[in-house]
């Protein structure tokens, strides 16, 4: 294998949902510290029927493992039932330069 070979780590994009108890226990407010840490781009933002939607784009792995935190992990005091994800798409670059919380 060549030692100069570079692995890259291609822009993905998703849409999600999240079931469960998630409003009120500051899920959206985690989930935007955990984006920022990753370094993953998008929104969250609480839905009139008590889900939380929103959008990540970022490296593959790095939206995988926030992907993996919304379905599985959550904030403290939420409750995930599942996590619903649409649009899986490649990105030549991400459309968004932050992730941020809308109202």
């Amino acid at each position: 294998m060549d030692g100069n070979m570079i692995l890259i780590d291609p822009n993905v994009s998703v849409e999600f949902e999240v079931f469960g108890k998630v409003q009120g226990c500051s899920f959206t407010k985690y989930c935007k510290d955990m984006c920022e840490e990753f370094q993953v781009c998008g929104w969250i933002k609480n839905t009139k029927k008590g889900t939380i939607t929103g959008k990540l784009q970022g490296p593959k792995s790095k939206v995988e493992q926030m992907v993996y935190w919304l379905s599985n992990a959550g904030s403290p005091g939420s409750h995930v039932e599942r996590c619903e994800l649409n649009n899986w798409q490649m990105l030549a670059k991400p459309d968004y330069t932050n992730f941020s919380i809308r109202f």
